[in-house]
């Protein structure tokens, strides 16, 4: 027997028998997904922009109850290095974005005013012990709804307006660093003293949060901007490593890859998760999944405000083989942490209660399967399509089949044309399956509701299932009896 099959073997034992006292890790049958305590987990979510717990006016224990109650298991929030100004990209009610004096954060505040948006300047040697309260409090709530907590440690400054209200800027700490270009701060030469305090608050992060199963961390968000370095994000993650060697199952990390799709030649050893944004269509999945990683678009959004894009890249995104979805929902602000913020049409993206359930439909159907032991097949259904509409699959051979079959709404730039709906029975699907008894069951991923079911026998081979009336996208599934 291979060696990582008897390691596999081994961890899977240890994470069943320890299912209450582990933290979030791969599945050792099927490393594209998790196992949480004991169950095969996959994590999809439509979640806040970042500030839940740096934003002092956040009601994040409103916000997580919300998330529960739309069947979303998952949220992504920012340690605190990197805050925005209230205009940033556009966003109204920015929850990253805090109002004057009120944004907190790992390093303690000094005594000498000055911050640049408002209270004293910081001090990169002493931590804020209100701030690990929030933060361990954040991460026990989110614990007790089941919530899994991606924490993101750092976050490129895209503009000087970002960098100017950093902590590590000179201007805002009393400790004589970070008197540098923004394109300079995650570097580990030219960052004028930065790395020490760095790696101090990843040591200090990891220290305090050791005992939360529901979290995982990234190393950085989109640091194919701002100048960071390869090698700087391979000493975060080593610095995460080391603050961990003591536990039996360290915590996952996760490495932002690239915007749309990139194929990773060679992934940093630590690192479990490769994140993508915006990956639709869905291919940098296929691109990667040889590497034996969890696959994510842990951030789509800045399409616009029409939500059945977003839904139908979600969609997308899981069948084709992905393990993680985190769709930006702006409808969460400071005062409306319910998610019923109505923002403006300038907004750059979208998110609402109805999208919000029609993820959460998307996560309870998956479940439904043994998804552990399927695989991406785009093979095993075959018909014409019209421009910019696909067709993927999910299978686990000769036993479980999800097929989704979107049109090209949300892409009008490059299908023009595209045709968004279909009558009944105008599209059938040609399905390669073996012999045996089965039913399929079409299903309406807006309204979340079975459309159709049939019973069939079948002698193996091609078979014709026609699809019922339909508009945008549709979801079938056929399994043996």
């Amino acid at each position: 027997m291979k060696t990582s099959l008897v390691s596999s073997i081994l961890l899977g034992l240890y994470l069943a028998t320890n299912a209450s006292s582990v933290p979030l890790a791969l599945h050792p049958e099927n490393p594209h997904y998790f196992i949480f305590r004991g169950k095969p987990t996959i994590v999809i979510t439509s979640g806040e922009h970042y500030g839940a717990v740096l934003n002092l006016d956040f009601d994040y224990s409103k916000y997580l109850d919300t998330l529960a109650r739309d069947g979303l298991n998952g949220t992504r929030t920012w340690a605190g290095a990197y805050c925005e100004p209230s205009d940033a990209f556009k966003i109204a009610d920015n929850t990253l974005a805090p109002a004057a004096a009120r944004f907190i954060c790992p390093w303690a505040r000094s005594a000498q005013p000055g911050y640049a948006n408002g209270g004293n300047k910081f001090d990169l040697t002493k931590w804020d012990k209100a701030y690990f309260k929030r933060l361990k409090d954040f991460l026990s709530q989110a614990q007790k709804k089941n919530v899994i907590v991606e924490l993101n440690l750092f976050c490129p400054f895209y503009e000087e307006s970002m960098w100017s209200l950093s902590p590590m800027n000179a201007n805002n700490n009393i400790n004589g660093v970070g008197a540098i270009g923004r394109t300079n701060v995650y570097t580990l030469d030219k960052c004028d003293g930065l790395l020490k305090a760095q790696d101090a608050m990843v040591r200090k992060i990891v220290s305090e949060l050791k005992g939360f199963d529901n979290l995982y961390y990234e190393i950085c968000n989109e640091p194919y901007f701002g100048g960071v370095t390869l090698e700087w994000q391979q000493h975060i993650a080593d610095t995460i490593r080391r603050a961990e060697a003591s536990s039996t199952v360290p915590h996952l990390i996760s490495q932002n890859i690239a915007n749309f799709q990139a194929k990773v030649e060679n992934p940093f050893p630590a690192v479990s998760i490769l994140n993508f944004h915006y990956a639709t269509p869905p291919d940098t999945v296929g691109l990667n999944y040889a590497s034996g990683r969890v696959l994510g678009e842990n951030e789509t959004g800045f399409r616009g405000t029409n939500d059945s894009q977003y839904r139908m890249e979600g969609w997308d995104f899981i069948v084709a083989g992905g393990g993680l979805f985190n769709n930006l929902d702006y409808s969460f602000t400071a005062g409306h942490e319910d998610g019923t913020f109505v923002y403006p049409e300038t907004q750059p993206g979208g998110g609402n209660t109805t999208l919000r359930r029609q993820y959460g439909f998307l996560k309870e159907l998956i479940q439904r399967f043994d998804f552990v032991h399927m695989r991406p097949d785009n093979e095993v259904a075959k018909t014409e399509l019209p421009s910019g509409a696909s067709i993927r699959a999910l299978v686990k051979r000769a036993q479980d089949y999800v097929i989704y079959v979107r049109t090209g709404l949300g892409d009008w730039k490059k299908h023009p044309d595209a045709k968004t709906s279909f009558k009944d029975g105008e599209l059938s699907l040609q399905l390669n399956l073996p012999a045996g008894e089965f039913v399929a069951e079409w299903f309406d991923t807006k309204l979340r509701s079975c459309l159709t079911r049939t019973q069939f026998t079948h002698a193996g081979g091609s078979r014709a299932v026609a699809a019922p009336a339909f508009e945008e996208d549709i979801a079938l599934t056929v399994r043996r009896k």
